[in-house]
């Protein structure tokens, strides 16, 4: 009996030592928050002898204080920030060399921002974006931009209201209306039918001519991508019209106005939906572009009464008008000048009609010009609001 208890005691004991052994080895290969610099975001420029030149915008954590946790608290974390830059035959070269001048580990975790320099973007692209999905750390849902001038410099720009300019890049791609393309947007599309791309342009826009810190980092069009380099850009007005076929159209502010009338009137959009329907005929390529979109009044200075339904039509059909608009001159830039499939047609060409496709892939260059295209735009006003026109003077409310 004696045996057996002594038995159960050795073997219980066995348990707990392989347990805690389990527990002690847990943290063995863990690296401290102080040994890390953190990258909030990346650039890469054109550096000297066709080398690429790596810049980063690092993170230093404040020391944490007895009592206090070892993890990053997000917005309401302390510590300093600044841009290190590095030059290499390649990304990874250069990012070598940087850890080299660094006495902490780089990490990749908190990287949400990557700026390509207009340089770089015209030389060509494809051969560096392919570190960033090679590599096992830096983050492929980043957001890509393309900056005026060295990327560099937008990252040492100092926002007024932000912490720094990945904080400032991250909330305005957040709120603009405008394209949002990460890391992996963009490989995709380098690397689908159409091997075009666009990505947001960024400019730095200084409050004072002599205060050149306080320059923001602010989005004001798009560069447009073909097979991998930059071949031209849009101002913010026209990348609109991208996004109606792109489908990525969320939100936004119309405002109308009519040669009979004085006064405007705005219409927010509730919700949209875009459809890509590709034909050939005849040897003849054509894509019919169908757009549904809902919209609300809110606001009205003309004398219309919104309450007349033929009224109501009047205004539908004009924001028809303004849609399309927008889309034929976003296409005649993009289609007829810049030769840049970024809406997907070559997809769309491949799904219905994949037979045709293989015969034609390789010509793709010369067929996409003159794709016909056409344009089906229906608006639904869904709420007016409560009054029926422009408020009278004199009137109390």
């Amino acid at each position: 009996m004696c045996k057996i208890r002594s038995i159960k005691r050795t073997f219980t004991l066995f348990l707990l030592i392989c347990l805690t052994l389990i527990v002690l080895t847990g943290c063995w290969d863990r690296t401290e928050i102080n040994d890390l610099a953190f990258i909030l975001a990346a650039g890469m420029d054109k550096g000297k002898n066709n080398n690429i030149e790596l810049s980063v915008l690092i993170y230093i954590p404040q020391s944490q204080q007895s009592g206090q946790g070892s993890g990053m608290s997000g917005g309401n974390s302390s510590g300093q920030s600044f841009v290190r830059s590095a030059e290499g035959e390649t990304v990874a070269d250069a990012m070598a060399r940087l850890q080299e001048a660094l006495t902490r580990k780089i990490f990749w975790g908190q990287n949400e921002v990557l700026l390509i320099g207009d340089k770089l973007a015209k030389k060509g692209i494809s051969e560096q974006i392919d570190f960033w999905m090679r590599h096992s750390e830096p983050r492929i849902h980043a957001d890509v931009f393309v900056s005026r001038g060295k990327a560099k410099t937008v990252l040492k720009a100092m926002p007024e209201l932000e912490k720094d300019a990945s904080q400032q890049l991250r909330k305005i791609v957040k709120t603009n209306i405008g394209v949002k393309i990460t890391v992996k947007d963009l490989l995709q599309m380098l690397s689908g039918e159409s091997i075009a791309a666009v990505l947001p342009w960024v400019e730095n826009l200084s409050p004072t001519h002599m205060d050149k810190k306080k320059a923001i980092p602010t989005i004001n069009g798009a560069a447009i991508f073909k097979d991998g380099k930059m071949v031209g850009r849009l101002s913010d007005k026209e990348t609109r019209g991208i996004l109606w076929p792109r489908n990525e159209i969320k939100s936004g502010v119309f405002t109308i106005s009519f040669k009979d009338e004085t006064g405007y009137i705005s219409l927010n959009l509730l919700r949209s939906h875009n459809e890509l329907i590709p034909s050939i005929k005849n040897g003849k390529w054509g894509m019919h572009i169908k757009t549904n979109a809902d919209l609300e009044v809110i606001q009205n200075t003309t004398k219309f009464n919104l309450f007349d339904p033929n009224v109501i039509k009047k205004v539908e059909q004009k924001v028809e008008y303004e849609i399309e608009q927008r889309e034929r001159f976003v296409f005649t830039e993009v289609q007829k000048k810049l030769h840049a499939d970024i809406f997907g047609f070559a997809d769309e060409f491949e799904k219905k009609y994949p037979q045709i496709w293989k015969q034609k892939k390789d010509q793709w260059n010369e067929v996409f010009p003159d794709v016909a295209v056409s344009f089906e735009t229906k608006v639904n006003i869904q709420r007016t609001g409560l009054a029926d026109g422009k408020p009278k003077r004199g009137v109390e409310r």
